[in-house]
């Protein structure tokens, strides 16, 4: 799987297109061109039947540059990647970074076809893909494109579980500008699998990315915070930016303040200056479930203590004497 990560450090789990599904989305793709070229070509020759035999082979050399070359070039680029071929295997070109290509991709990637798969009858183009390890031929690396499977089977493993609810506005003032997109991609790819990790495994994996964002950021993450929930609860604050910038006023958004804390068991609600302790089976929880928190072991969820029956609940009014 191709690991293209954007600004809003959203890992596209991209899958580079195979040899076979390529190289039938290039045969259709120049069996349209042909039969295009030979209707064209046909038309233009019976209407200039008139003009020597020299004009009439400049036309069908410019007929064959114009639809065998420039035809393609244009159906990329105005489709942004998606030729007639490509569409029906399922197929998109792409940037390296995940980005629609544009007129020069196209370019590049068109006049590099003609040598290796026109020219050499597509056999530069195999050898150049099954060298590749991400498939591409030559006009992809001199372009810097990368073909991709659009259709892929939808999966669960990319959902990312949000933050509790407490945490919101919590890290608002963090410095993310330090922070580089392989410790993003790392991030997110651990909270999209944590369930899927042994527990213990997955604990020393979120304390050891907490410690490395942390680190980045200048400030230390926070003792009362489990370091799943810090980390998800980050991630949530850098695309919360990122979306600010490209669809706001580019005004600053006050964040709003955060909640109180979730209930513990028993209908008790957290004290204050106690950490969270979410219960077990909660993603961000402690390995095992065991209720107690990883930096304050000796804090432990309390029922609430029942009322006695005999005795009327206190309401603060002191009866007279």
């Amino acid at each position: 799987m191709s690991e293209l990560v954007t600004g809003e450090a959203v890992a596209l789990e991209l899958r580079p297109a195979k040899l076979p599904s390529r190289a039938l989305a290039v045969l259709l793709d120049l069996a349209v061109a042909l039969i295009a070229y030979l209707v064209v070509t046909t038309g233009v020759v019976i209407a200039t039947a008139s003009l020597d035999e020299a004009a009439q082979t400049a036309l069908s050399i410019a007929m064959f540059v114009l639809l065998l070359v420039g035809g393609p070039i244009a159906v990329e680029t105005l489709s942004h990647g998606r030729s007639l071929g490509k569409l029906a295997c399922g197929l998109r070109v792409v940037r390296d970074d995940g980005g629609p290509i544009r007129f020069r991709h196209a370019l590049v990637r068109g006049l590099i076809g003609v040598i290796e798969i026109l020219m050499t009858l597509g056999v530069v183009a195999v050898i150049a893909s099954l060298v590749s390890a991400r498939g591409r031929r030559l006009g992809d690396v001199f372009a810097g494109t990368l073909v991709v499977r659009e259709r892929i089977p939808v999966t669960r493993t990319g959902f990312v579980p949000p933050p509790p609810p407490w945490l919101a506005g919590r890290f608002a003032g963090l410095d993310l500008s330090a922070v580089p997109d392989g410790l993003w991609l790392a991030i997110r790819q651990y909270l999209t699998r944590m369930q899927q990790l042994d527990p213990q495994v997955g604990w020393s994996m979120a304390e050891r990315l907490a410690t490395d964002l942390a680190g980045r950021t200048g400030a230390p993450a926070p003792h009362d915070v489990p370091p799943a929930a810090y980390l998800a609860a980050v991630l949530q604050e850098r695309q919360a930016r990122e979306a600010r910038r490209a669809f706001g006023t580019g005004a600053a958004v006050a964040a709003p303040p955060p909640p109180a804390p979730a209930a513990y068991g028993g209908g008790v609600a957290a004290p204050a200056g106690v950490p969270y302790v979410p219960p077990a089976g909660v993603p961000y929880g402690p390995p095992g479930g065991t209720g107690h928190s990883p930096v304050a072991p000796d804090v432990v969820r309390q029922p609430a203590p029942p009322v006695p029956q005999d005795e009327p609940p206190a309401t603060g009014f002191a009866p007279p004497a």
